[in-house]
């Protein structure tokens, strides 16, 4: 080797050493991020605000109101660009395929900025924004569809139909539908992502390898300077008074509370006379019910008539028409039906598939189980406190008006006298000019008819209907 030829290599030494030490990692980042960012933004964005829209909580009806009113606000407003800032763990199925449709139909570029969770329903909404960005350490997925009472999975066909809705909004966006329908079922295996037997739940990392997610960036910030917009104003958009006191009202838990109030208040007027708490209970119970419902546009003018006729049917079948039959049957139809229609939404007689009715048949259920045991447990107890008869409005009981007192009505017994009122088993007799409260042995009376006292125990008088040859 000529001198030359040493002098070369003695320079290449140093220079090898000088870029293994100190590697040109600037250079790289700077080319890293900026093919983020024609990731992220393929064509510059149109001059206008940036909307800041929050979908946060529980998925229900209330916020699919609210972000259909913010997508056109945004669009009245010319925006440049709508970011959902997404943090749910899911809700109500038809109320996200409403969001859903509402994203796809946006026409502005929309961005879901998932802040830590985007679960079950929320991976649904995530997945029709036109880009997905999530912060270190957040997580998209497990959207199979559960039952509203116990948490466990609903049947298939309420899988198919959320597996159906995935897949379509995947491929709206050109992402992978195999890896979104696997995110419902756990049967689906994604070669190379997951194995059947686990429903598929990814983290920030993984989405991003997998093409989910377009971009990990800490905040919101981030997105509207990797958009170009930072010098752009942004206007951070809120739910209004009206729709956080809706949605309060709008919570199933509530629902399910309100439409006690609605059928217990209902019973237990209806056991007792006049009109008094129970009724009132009942009416405040109906209002706060239907009148949210109905501003949300959940509830129609024909469900609250027919809850109205329903009503007006019990009552007949108790103070007018002698027995339980065609009214009774009816009343109570109408009531449920009327009730169940004003927790989906339909419009008019078009109802939504029957996968999105399971939130509402879950309500029904736990309402009608706490009815039964609340009827049962109150009128063993409740008739006995002396602070529930300061509450209900009660005739006045007194010797002027025919009552006697209990002392003397074991003297009754064998007398025979005639119902006042219909014996459905209890009611008023005149026994030997006195009108004395009396019950059966079950069987209903018509008025009129011709009782006899079998037995006296304190204040109850038993009796029976005289054959008419006797």
């Amino acid at each position: 080797m000529n001198s030359l030829a040493r002098r070369f290599v003695l320079l290449l030494i140093p220079a090898g050493l000088l870029f293994g030490l100190f590697p040109p990692t600037s250079v790289q980042s700077q080319e890293t991020s900026s093919s983020s960012q024609d990731a992220l933004f393929e064509a510059p964005l149109v001059d206008g605000p940036v909307y800041i829209v929050p979908i946060q909580g529980p998925i229900d009806n209330v916020l699919a109101r609210y972000v259909g009113r913010a997508a056109d606000d945004a669009e009245a407003a010319d925006a440049s660009l709508i970011i959902f800032h997404v943090d749910t763990f899911g809700g109500l199925v038809d109320a996200a395929d409403k969001i859903r449709k509402t994203i796809l139909d946006i026409e502005l570029v929309t961005v879901a900025f998932i802040d830590k969770n985007a679960a079950s329903a929320g991976a649904l909404i995530s997945y029709a924004s036109d880009r997905i960005v999530m912060v270190p350490g957040a997580s998209i997925g497990a959207a199979t569809v559960v039952e509203g009472g116990s948490g466990e999975a609903a049947p298939d066909k309420y899988q198919s139909y959320m597996r159906g809705l995935m897949r379509a909004t995947a491929e709206a966006n050109g992402r992978d539908p195999r890896i979104a329908e696997a995110m419902v079922d756990e049967e689906l295996e994604v070669e190379g992502v997951s194995e059947a037997g686990s429903v598929l739940t990814l983290s920030s990392e993984e989405a991003l390898r997998l093409g989910v997610a377009d971009a990990i960036l800490s905040d919101i910030d981030a997105v509207v300077e990797q958009a170009g917009l930072a010098s752009t104003a942004s206007v951070a958009h809120r739910a209004s008074t009206l729709e956080r006191a809706l949605r309060f009202l709008s919570s199933p838990v509530l629902q399910s509370l309100l439409m006690l109030m609605m059928m217990g208040g209902l019973y237990f007027e209806l056991q007792t006379p006049g009109v008094g708490f129970p009724g009132a209970i009942a009416a405040v119970g109906a209002t706060m019910f239907f009148a949210p419902h109905y501003m949300i546009g959940l509830v129609q003018s024909w469900e609250i008539i027919l809850f109205g006729i329903g009503v007006l049917l019990l009552l007949a079948e108790i103070f007018v028409i002698p027995g339980f039959g065609v009214a009774g049957i009816s009343g109570l139809v109408l009531v449920g039906g009327s009730l169940f229609a004003a927790l989906i939404g339909n419009v008019g007689l078009s109802f939504p598939p029957f996968a999105a009715l399971a939130p509402a048949v879950g309500t029904m259920a736990a309402t009608l189980v706490l009815l039964i045991v609340l009827m049962f447990s109150l009128s063993k107890y409740l008739p006995k406190s002396e602070r529930f008869g300061q509450l209900v409005l009660a005739p006045e009981l007194a010797s002027a008006s025919g009552y006697v007192s209990a002392e003397t009505m074991e003297e009754l017994v064998g007398q025979t006298g005639v119902s006042l009122t219909p014996l459905r088993p209890a009611g008023m007799a005149d026994i030997g000019g006195e009108r004395i409260d009396v019950v059966t042995r079950g069987e209903f009376v018509l008025p009129g008819t011709k009782v006899e006292i079998i037995r006296v125990r304190g204040s109850r008088v038993v009796v029976r209907t005289v054959p008419s040859s006797a």
